[in-house]
């Protein structure tokens, strides 16, 4: 039978369903709005779509190698708390997530979400999992990179921190132990940029006008203040610069030194949860909710 527009966002404002379950709810009960409803509470999907509006900031990094070491991939995917983060089933659906982006063409995260694993969209599958284990989760984002030489990853601290390496030279015993050690530098000094090359202008600009204004805060002389500019961006490309940071196992050398074979190219970091504001829980008037109180 034919289901009317009206029909499907009736259903979908008294569920929170998607349009798409609210349709095939629809047609499964034969337009009937109580069955329907029924329909998608059985499926699990009208309790998923009730979560799908809670924050969800914690979850894991996890990271995926191809077996030629030419392609990686790291990528967050979160739930609400670490307790279900720390479970099974969602490590094991990341990583068949991961696995789906280092092995196949994927743009974006809405691409992702839509892609079928044995004719299931992996947003369903998450639909799913929501609607079995009770917490709000969703793929946050990714990056992927084909490298002319090979591709490194490192997870730290279980799943808080993720970084991907970009390699140019050869995957040999020494450069892949050198591009670990890079890859764990990057997860504790966290760098803002690659290299100094690429930071811009702008941001260039803006650091040596603050750097200005607090010398002459300062009181120091105008004529020296040119000097003394020059060496604060040096130790700005320190702080801030992967290649030009002192490596954390010799400060005696940079990253770019330490890493002279390896011709490392780019990177990737990802922390969990970052940007992420988190929902601060009030426990007294949670339980009050649940229990009507």
């Amino acid at each position: 039978m034919a289901i009317s527009a009206k029909l499907v966002m009736d259903l979908r404002k008294k569920t929170g369903a998607g349009m798409m379950d609210c349709k095939k709810a629809l047609i499964a009960s034969e337009g009937d709005m109580d069955k329907a409803i029924d329909w998608l509470r059985e499926k699990g999907i009208s309790k998923a779509a009730k979560k799908a509006d809670r924050i969800a900031a914690e979850g894991n990094i996890f990271a995926a190698v191809s077996e030629d070491k030419k392609t990686g991939v790291i990528l967050e995917f979160n739930c609400e708390t670490d307790f279900v983060a720390k479970g099974e089933e969602f490590k094991n659906l990341g990583q068949e997530i991961t696995n789906v982006v280092l092995n196949n063409d994927i743009a974006d995260v809405e691409t992702l979400n839509n892609f079928e694993i044995d004719g299931v969209k992996i947003i369903d599958k998450i639909t799913e999992k929501i609607a079995k284990i009770g917490e709000n989760m969703s793929i946050r984002r990714f990056e992927k990179i084909n490298s002319e030489g090979f591709v490194h990853t490192y997870i730290h601290m279980g799943g808080k921190i993720g970084v991907l390496i970009n390699a140019g030279g050869d995957a040999n015993e020494e450069n892949i132990v050198k591009a670990k050690d890079v890859a764990m530098h990057a997860a504790a000094m966290n760098p803002r940029y690659f290299d100094k090359s690429q930071i811009s202008e702008a941001d260039l600009e803006k650091e040596r006008e603050m750097t200005r204004k607090e010398l002459v805060r300062e009181g120091k002389p105008e004529k020296i203040i040119d000097k003394i500019i020059i060496g604060k961006m040096n130790r700005f490309y320190e702080d801030n610069c992967l290649m030009q940071q002192k490596f954390v196992k010799d400060d005696k050398i940079s990253v770019e030194k330490y890493a002279d074979s390896v011709k490392v190219l780019g990177f990737s970091r990802f922390m969990l949860g970052e940007g992420i504001e988190k929902k601060s829980v009030d426990f007294a008037a949670e339980v009050a909710e649940i229990t009507g109180a």
